[in-house]
This record gives structure tokens, C-alpha cells and sequence, in this order.
């Protein structure tokens, strides 16, 4: 494996993690980007039938399904198995002793 591939692995390693930490954890981020883009007649009518916290909470959990998927997704692309990952993640560890 060449340095670009591990550099890329690594970033994208980096991506999983924070993702399953996020997703593992019923809080709510550090960090917000907005706008958020919705349907507008959806937006609007959970806003009048429920109100802005149920609005927000379907929203977040939408995007936390979203995420999920997107994951998932992003897991095979890149390692596309878990004996994969578990190499990877092994031969991270082995370079971080050689650092040391």
C-alpha cells in the first residue's frame, strides 16, 4: 500500500469513527451547518401540527438515518469488509510504535 492510499484510508478511517461516536451518543453536535434544506411543505406543516422541538427532533433523526446509510455506504467503499478494516487498523498501529 502506497502513502496516498494509507493517507486516504486513514482520513476516511477517521470519518467512520467520528460517525459511530456520533451516532452512538443521543445528544446534540458541537457543531451546526446551516441551512439545513428540507421540503417546504413538510417543514411547514410538522412545524403546525407539532411544533418547532418535534420539528427539529424529526429533522435530526432524519439526518441521523441519512448518516447511517451514508456510512454504511462509505465503510464499503473503502474497506468493504471488516477482516479489511481490522489490516488497516492493524497496520496503523504498527507505523504508531515505529514513531514512537
Amino acid at each position: 500500500m502506497d502513502e496516498e492510499e494509507f493517507q486516504r484510508k486513514y482520513v476516511n478511517l477517521r470519518i467512520l469513527k467520528s460517525i459511530q461516536e456520533y451516532l452512538k451518543e443521543d445528544n446534540t453536535s458541537s457543531i451546526a451547518v446551516y441551512p439545513i434544506r428540507v421540503p417546504e411543505d413538510f417543514l411547514y406543516q410538522t412545524l403546525r401540527l407539532q411544533g418547532a422541538d418535534k420539528a427539529d427532533k424529526l429533522i435530526h433523526h432524519i439526518f441521523k438515518l441519512g448518516l447511517t446509510f451514508w456510512n454504511d455506504k462509505l465503510f464499503d467503499d473503502v474497506f468493504g469488509s471488516e477482516r479489511s478494516l481490522e489490516e488497516f487498523i492493524q497496520l496503523v498501529k504498527k507505523r504508531s510504535s515505529k514513531k514512537e
